[in-house]
């Protein structure tokens, strides 16, 4: 159900521009939510989007993906097969910080008299652009422009562009250019299990520093996972003005500090730039060679080359990704760039790492990748950025190992993906909503078979998704058994879905269903390996042990799946005990008790039919073609008014589904939901980090939901909705290039790129040729 209805920012403060986002003034009420919606990542490093002055700050954040620390999870009660290693991503040191000071005054946004204020974050061209006129107590007028960036193309910069000029006379500039240690997040985290572990203790311990004319290297070791980091700055300065510079280092800073003597009128530019490198070992004199080169070629090239080349590859991005709407709703278009912008910055430069669900806009989460991945954000790569996608799913491929681990931990076969994790060890301390999630061995397992079936990139399947197929095949198979109680029907027991608030249940349905698909598609991968490729099949009995009937075991287990239905209500119920619970007293629980999560013990969540995410829903879209319409209707009403929005993860769902079911209203609330999850905050806490799950999911409502398309087993199908006035996007199929164009009545499909691809509309195929639009009503 939808409790309130998102509510879109006021013009007032962020105005409509659709390339970018833009703040009009400071807004002091707003800093929190705005340190995340300004934050730039190219997803390897990113930082949230502070004032580069220190202060006024929430809480700044410098993240590189997969860098973290590690420390024993505390257990009350000690269990066998527990996890027993956490993992929090580091706040890094902060190289962004650049202070100001005129005649001695110090510029402070939150205490300073502001004459004009403009921040924004331009999606084209990848910058935090600000712009400020400042009076100082002295009647100083001084134009303080600054534009910083995360490099896409060179991976490991960031760069700011910091300009001041002093208007209405002369005056004595100090530029401080700094890293800084911000010390450990706020105590408040701990009453929210979402946020990141409070760490006291300090994790990085300082291996020493150089420093050379106006640059700095810092190099450190996380203490317990012992991972290298270097930081390293370097500096130009512009001006026509006399200067002069220092720099001087400790463990706990670094500090660079250009003074100058400002004339009126005439500007003083300082760029900085930036670089982190890590390693998971402690490799910090390797890494602080690299720096240094990097520093050498990024300052040689200087700041419009970063500039040019992160509009070169936005504009890549843009063209394949870019999702246009009616020229009729401006500031939906702007949320919805601003939505597809977070996912880049989230997966551009991922390269050997996961996604983490906040992406790299905060700590929480603790930075792990979840099942999110695969489920949300991998369709938008699949279909878009086709490299990254398989990025990902190598990077799961990398961990296989230590999910072999996992399951002999838990006393079973085949593989175990942790369902919270950076470095492949499980760190969810909660099994009965982390380990009791089975199915993210099938999340892992339904990415795999829809990255081969759109890319039709079968080196990968021969090579990689294969044997994770057999892996997570072999679990199930294990995990389930053939009950005479059902009929000799396949069970799955004491198993968690995708609803957190109904846990170690037996059956649950969305389980048992994508169960199935992952032990008929991995019976199905074997068989096309063994066929296609000897050699490779060679390869994958020798790393797998593949025994000569594994597979026919699989395909008996997934045809005698139990799916239970309830002929009465003739709905699926979520699991065998669910319609025996009492139904959760909406009524009467007042809206400031959600989420449940942080109210309500578990125990009193688990006794009752409340759902925080959608489950039976989920499965009715991802596995659309084993339910009936009628089913699909009853299912969708009986679970929608259980459903507690609790997680960012159902609105889209629900928007796609309702969509399909012909409840147009209620799916644009749902889809207008997931567009303002973060930019009208719908959840109460954009200041901890962006949705980035939602946001895949938001693309998903667009493409899968009010553009109707359905990829089963790699057929492409489009039912567009009939309300839809005007939409346009492309897809990248088996690298050819499509562009859809929905208008009113009508449907356009257009071969941009590529030989030939065949997609129904409505059931009609249409065999494509390109450079030969196809119009259908």
């Amino acid at each position: 159900m939808i409790k309130h209805d998102a509510v879109l920012p006021p013009e007032l403060f962020y105005p409509i521009d659709e390339w970018r986002w833009v703040e009009k003034s400071f807004a002091p009420q707003f800093l929190a939510q705005a340190e995340t919606i300004f934050a730039v990542s190219n997803g390897y490093l990113g930082m949230r989007g502070a004032f580069g002055e220190g202060e006024p700050a929430y809480r700044h954040g410098t993240f590189v993906n997969g860098c973290h620390e590690t420390w024993p999870i505390p257990y009350g009660e000690w269990a066998f097969g527990f996890a027993t290693t956490g993992q929090t991503i580091v706040n890094l040191p902060d190289a962004k910080i650049i202070r100001l000071y005129v005649d001695d005054e110090p510029f402070d946004l939150g205490s300073a008299r502001i004459l004009r204020f403009e921040r924004a974050l331009d999606m084209r061209a990848g910058t935090l652009d600000r712009q400020v006129l400042w009076e100082t107590p002295a009647g100083r007028q001084v134009l303080v422009e600054s534009r910083r960036l995360v490099s896409f193309h060179e991976k490991h910069v960031a760069a700011i562009q910091y300009r001041v000029t002093v208007l209405n006379a002369p005056a004595s500039l100090v530029l401080s250019s700094e890293i800084v240690h911000h010390g450990p997040a706020r105590g408040e985290l701990a009453n929210d299990p979402r946020l990141a572990r409070s760490v006291s203790e300090r994790v990085l311990a300082f291996q020493g520093g150089q420093g050379a004319d106006r640059r700095i290297v810092l190099s450190y070791v996380t203490k317990n996972s012992g991972m290298g980091l270097v930081c390293g700055i370097d500096h130009t300065l512009e001006s026509d003005c006399p200067s002069s510079f220092k720099a001087a280092w400790s463990e706990d800073a670094a500090r660079v500090t250009f003074l100058v003597d400002a004339q009126p009128s005439k500007p003083t530019t300082l760029t900085k730039y930036i670089t982190y490198h890590t390693s998971r070992f402690d490799k910090t004199d390797e890494l602080h060679d690299r720096a240094a080169r990097t520093l050498d070629r990024v300052v040689g090239h200087g700041f419009g080359q970063l500039l040019a080349d992160q509009r070169t590859y936005l504009d890549d991005f843009w063209e394949r990704s870019d999702i246009q709407i009616s020229a009729e709703r401006p500031r939906l278009q702007q949320c919805g760039r601003w939505n597809n912008f977070q996912l880049i910055q989230a997966a551009g430069r991922a390269d050997h790492s996961g996604i983490p669900a906040k992406g790299l806009t905060s700590q929480t989460y603790d930075g792990h990748y979840f099942w999110d991945m695969e489920m949300y954000v991998l369709p938008f790569l699949i279909y878009t950025s086709p490299r990254l996608a398989r990025n990902v799913l190598r990077y799961r491929y990398s961990i296989l190992d230590k999910a072999r681990s996992r399951a002999r931990a838990v006393n079973q076969k085949g593989a175990l993906f942790p369902w919270r994790t950076i470095n492949g060890e499980e760190a969810s301390a909660y099994y009965a909503a982390g380990t009791a999630q089975y199915h993210i061995n099938a999340a892992i397992a339904h990415a795999i078979v829809k990255y081969v079936d759109i890319t039709g990139d079968r080196d990968f399947l021969y090579e990689c998704g294969a044997e994770m197929l057999v892996e997570t095949a072999r679990l199930w198979y294990d995990l389930g058994f053939f009950s005479e109680r059902k009929d000799g029907r396949f069970c799955i027991h004491r198993v968690t879905g995708p609803d957190e608030y109904t846990t170690v249940v037996n059956n649950n349905t969305y389980t048992n269903l994508m169960a199935r698909q992952n032990l008929r598609c991995a019976a199905d991968a074997v068989a096309q390996v063994e066929q296609g490729s000897p050699d490779h099949f060679r390869a994958l009995v020798l790393r797998t042990g593949l025994e000569p009937g594994e597979a026919a075991d699989w395909r008996r287990a997934a045809e005698r799946m139990f799916v239970s239905f309830d002929e009465r209500l003739g709905i699926h119920p979520q699991d065998d005990d669910f319609l025996d619970l009492k139904k959760w007293d909406f009524d009467n629980i007042p809206p400031d008790k959600y989420p449940l999560l942080l109210h309500f013990h578990p125990l009193v969540i688990y006794r009752h039919q409340v759902i925080k995410q959608a489950d039976v829903v989920l499965a009715m879209f991802l596995l659309g073609d084993e339910f009936s319409p009628e089913q699909k209707k009853r299912n969708f009403d009986y679970y929608d008014e259980l459903t507690t929005g609790d997680s960012s993860l159902s609105a889209c769902i629900q928007s796609i589904v309702a969509f399909e079911i012909g409840y147009e209203e209620l799916a644009l609330r749902y889809l207008m939901n997931a567009l303002l999850m973060d930019l009208g905050d719908v959840s109460g806490n954009v200041k901890d980090g962006c949705h980035i799950a939602s946001m895949g999911g938001t693309w998903m409502g667009v493409v899968y939901g009010a553009a109707g398309l359905r990829d089963y087993g790699g057929r492409l199908s489009f039912y567009p909705n009939q309300q839809v006035r005007d939409l346009r996007f492309r897809l990248t199929v088996r690298g050819q290039r499509l562009a859809v164009h929905i208008r009113t009545g009508e449907a356009t499909y257009h071969l941009e790129q590529g030989e030939g691809l065949t997609v129904y509309h409505r059931d009609e195929r249409l065999d494509l040729k390109p450079g030969e639009p196809v119009r259908r009503p």
